[in-house]
């Protein structure tokens, strides 16, 4: 792991996430008692990705062809789990 300053990453940014590429984990501090850990986004980091959209439209078809379950309190949500 790697800690630089924020000045630091500021002066070589295009170095650092080159190597963040490469996987190493790079740690910045930032004022006092502040730090942030920089990692790369992937697809799955994103929250509408195709899969999940298709997921919706999914779940859409199912709500309006009238195929869901009401669950009304906590007891009929824990015999709902117990039943699958």
């Amino acid at each position: 792991m790697l800690v630089i300053s924020g000045r630091e990453f500021g002066n070589n940014q295009a170095q650092y996430l080159r190597r963040i590429d490469e996987g190493e984990r790079v740690v910045v501090q930032w004022e006092k008692g502040k730090a942030y850990s920089l990692v790369p986004v992937t697809e799955s980091d994103l929250y509408f990705t195709p899969e999940m959209l298709a997921k919706i439209d999914r779940a859409m078809t199912q709500y309006e062809e009238g195929r869901y379950t009401v669950l009304r309190d906590k007891e009929e949500l824990h015999q709902y789990f117990e039943s699958l």
